[in-house]
């Protein structure tokens, strides 16, 4: 596959707009403006085009429900709140490919009626929010961004918003009460965004490569957009690969790439000349998978029939060196830490889930521990007030469920393998 979303990456200053421009920014702003825009959320709904920061929900779908809904002020808003570990996509298209995503979201804008729009960018990613106001004012000096854009009687205006430097911000609700100056907390749904949102005004928050997709849904129509990756699926998808792989780093490859071919094609094979144990495949909140689902197509369909999920596209692979007690481990303790607090079930849940790895890891492990932390992980399934809970339990399930032996060496005072380390505050 042709790169799409990647093409400007590496190139000579691809974030500056007179290099943009050479290499086909802004290209479908022309086309979209010609369309009614109930015609570009129609063509958007056809491509098939699913948000890509981790729930998959159907963007042309999202985009009718907010477009519909009566009254002139609306919002716009990017989630570039990129806080899951293993995420990291997203960043090479606000570092080299900037315009892209403004010009993603100028025809997002359109479409739904929205006149202002957000980058909500993570508090960690300084130098990106840096690139990113520039090229913001860039299209400003050039007539992309404001009153009249293109003489086509269009008005967007465009701000970048520092986050919270919280994970819970990468939810929508949180994101949105961040940005209004509140504590970034979850709020109750329904009402969703798109009815309800920013302000109490209809909004739609969408992921950056979500955004940075619509361009090329327009230029290649719904139908050309279609003809990439899995029917169910379709579309370019981003990669980001880390863990015990020759070459780690960002990928663009159609939807439906199986994982085999993304670790032993693309990413050269697992380091070392050691064999594959586990893979998460879609972020830290995604269940596990093994050698096992290896041909397990990297779609949203095929994820969840193998018992795991896109999620973000952020691919975690893990070698037969490494313990998964370990490796859950240290995912529980990001979660406890990023837990906003605001209800009991997570606040509380993975506390004790941290407590119970860390005794593990100190040597003070105990028959049973493994059923304990089951247990644990049922207080919390499906009660929790938003989704951060549930996706953290994910890693403790699916390392028990398939590594329960590793689990096992820890009773009795640990296996005492070098990569088993103490865990200490």
């Amino acid at each position: 596959m042709e790169q799409m979303l990647l093409n400007r990456v590496g190139k000579a200053k691809s974030a500056e707009i007179d290099a943009a421009l050479k290499l086909g920014a802004y290209a479908a702003l022309e086309p979209a403006f010609r369309m009614r825009p109930a015609d570009v959320v129609h063509e958007v709904k056809q491509s098939g085009l699913r948000g890509r920061g981790g729930a998959g929900f159907p963007t042309g779908l999202k985009w009718e429900f907010c477009a519909t809904v009566p009254g002139s002020e609306k919002y716009l808003l990017c989630n570039a709140d990129e806080g899951e570990p293993g995420t990291f996509k997203d960043r090479f298209i606000l570092e080299h490919d900037p315009h892209l995503l403004i010009e993603g979201m100028i025809i997002s804008a359109y479409a739904i009626g929205a006149t202002q729009g957000y980058i909500y960018i993570r508090a960690e990613y300084p130098a990106q929010r840096d690139i990113l106001e520039k090229a913001v004012a860039q299209a400003y000096m050039r007539g992309y961004l404001g009153s009249n854009i293109l003489g086509k009687g269009v008005n967007f205006d465009l701000a970048v918003h520092t986050g919270a430097g919280a994970y819970i911000c990468g939810e929508e609700t949180a994101l949105i009460e961040s940005l209004e100056g509140k504590r970034g907390q979850p709020r109750m749904r329904p009402p969703f965004p798109a009815i309800e949102g920013a302000w109490r005004k209809p909004t739609v928050v969408n992921n950056v490569e979500t955004l940075a997709a619509v361009p090329f849904v327009i230029t290649l129509t719904a139908e050309g957009f279609q003809k990439i990756g899995e029917e169910s699926s379709p579309g370019p998808k981003l990669f980001a690969v880390s863990g015990a792989v020759n070459k780690p780093g960002g990928y663009e490859l159609p939807m439906g790439t199986t994982l085999r071919e993304l670790i032993f094609d693309h990413c050269g094979g697992i380091s070392g000349g050691r064999r594959l144990k586990a893979v998460i495949p879609g972020g830290a909140s995604t269940p596990m998978l093994t050698a096992d689902h290896l041909d397990v197509k990297l779609d949203f369909k095929s994820l969840v029939a193998a018992g795991s999920m896109l999620g973000s596209g952020a691919v975690i692979v893990m070698d037969d060196s490494t313990c998964m007690v370990s490796a859950a481990a240290v995912l529980i303790r990001f979660f406890k830490h990023e837990s906003c607090g605001k209800c009991t079930p997570c606040r509380e849940g993975t506390g004790w889930l941290y407590q119970v790895y860390r005794r593990m890891l100190n040597g003070q492990g105990r028959d049973g521990d493994a059923d304990l932390l089951l247990r644990i992980c049922d207080s919390i399934q499906g009660k929790c007030f938003c989704p951060l809970g549930e996706g953290a339990i994910q890693p403790v399930l699916s390392s028990i469920r398939y590594f329960r032996a590793d689990y096992e060496k820890c009773a009795g005072g640990g296996c005492g393998e070098k990569v088993c380390r103490p865990m200490v505050h």
